[in-house]
């Protein structure tokens, strides 16, 4: 039998706040798969999130996603 490893790990399932969200981040919102890709720091703590698809999303700093995010390597 075959051992198959890919060169790429698993997105890890996390929550996520205007804290710790990151660009490249995969959030479920309404049913969707969307990939943050840039940010912007509005006052107060809130973070303005820019999708690929352009449409945006205005994160509270209260405000708790569950997000996919790749590990990091070291």
């Amino acid at each position: 039998m075959k051992n198959w490893t890919s060169g790429r790990s698993l997105p890890a399932p996390i929550e996520i706040t205007s804290c710790n969200v990151r660009r490249g981040d995969v959030i479920l919102i309404g049913g969707r798969l969307c990939r943050v890709t840039d940010l912007l720091q509005l006052p107060g703590g809130a973070k303005r999130l820019l999708f690929e698809s352009g449409e945006q999303l205005t994160m509270h700093v209260r405000t708790r996603f569950i997000a996919s995010r790749r590990p990091s390597r070291w």
